[in-house]
C-alpha cells in the first residue's frame, strides 16, 4: 500500500510558502490507517519497547493505537498545567520559540522500554526533548516511529542516537 495516497498536500498552509502534509484522509481510511498502525507497531515490537509515548497532540493519534496493537500501555507527553499529577518536564526550542513536554512523575519506570510515536518528524525538537524525557525519568528510548519525515529539514541528525522508522519521506517540496 502506498501511504502517500493517503495524504494530501496543501500549499500555502498556515502560510504562503508552505507545502502541508495533511494526514486526516490516512485517519479516515480504515485500511490505510490499519496498515500505518500495524507499520508502526510491528517497529515498537522489533526493539523490544514496553510501553508507547506519544506527544501531544497528534502522537496521540498514532501512539494509542499502536500501543492497542501491541497490548502495550499509553503514555501521554503534554504540554504544562494539562496533567492532573505530579509531573516531570523538558524544555525545548522550535524554530519559532519554546515549548515544553511533561509527563506524569510515576509514568515510567527504570528498565522501561519505550517506543516514541508521532504522525511527522520534521527538525527533530519535539521528539528529541520527549527522548530526553524518557530518560530523565530512567527509562529507554528504542526507538522513534513517525508516518512522515521531511528530510530538508534534518529532524533524523538531531535524533542520530536514536533508532528512528519514517513510513514516508518528502524532499525539498
Amino acid at each position: 500500500m502506498d501511504l502517500k495516497d493517503y495524504i494530501a498536500s496543501v500549499p500555502g498552509f498556515p502560510k504562503e510558502g508552505i507545502i502541508f502534509r495533511d494526514i486526516t484522509p490516512l485517519l479516515a481510511d480504515g485500511d490505510a490507517f490499519r496498515y500505518a498502525i500495524k507499520k508502526m507497531a510491528d517497529f515498537a515490537k522489533s526493539k523490544g519497547a514496553n510501553v508507547i509515548l506519544g506527544p501531544e497532540a497528534r502522537g496521540f493519534m498514532f501512539g494509542c493505537p499502536v500501543a492497542n496493537e501491541l497490548g502495550l500501555g499509553f503514555i501521554p507527553a503534554r504540554k504544562p498545567n494539562k496533567l492532573p499529577r505530579e509531573t516531570i518536564c523538558m524544555d525545548y526550542s522550535l524554530e519559532y520559540g519554546a515549548n515544553v513536554l511533561c509527563i506524569h512523575k510515576d509514568a515510567l519506570k527504570p528498565g522501561d522500554k519505550v517506543c516514541i510515536v508521532d504522525d511527522l518528524l520534521a527538525t527533530g525538537g519535539t521528539s528529541f526533548a520527549a527522548a530526553k524525557l524518557v530518560e530523565k525519568a530512567g527509562a529507554e528510548v528504542v526507538g522513534l516511529s513517525f508516518i512522515i519525515e521531511l528530510v530538508d529539514l534534518k529532524g533524523k541528525e538531531l535524533l542520530k542516537d536514536y533508532d528512528v522508522q519514517t513510513l514516508l519521506q518528502y524532499e525539498g517540496e
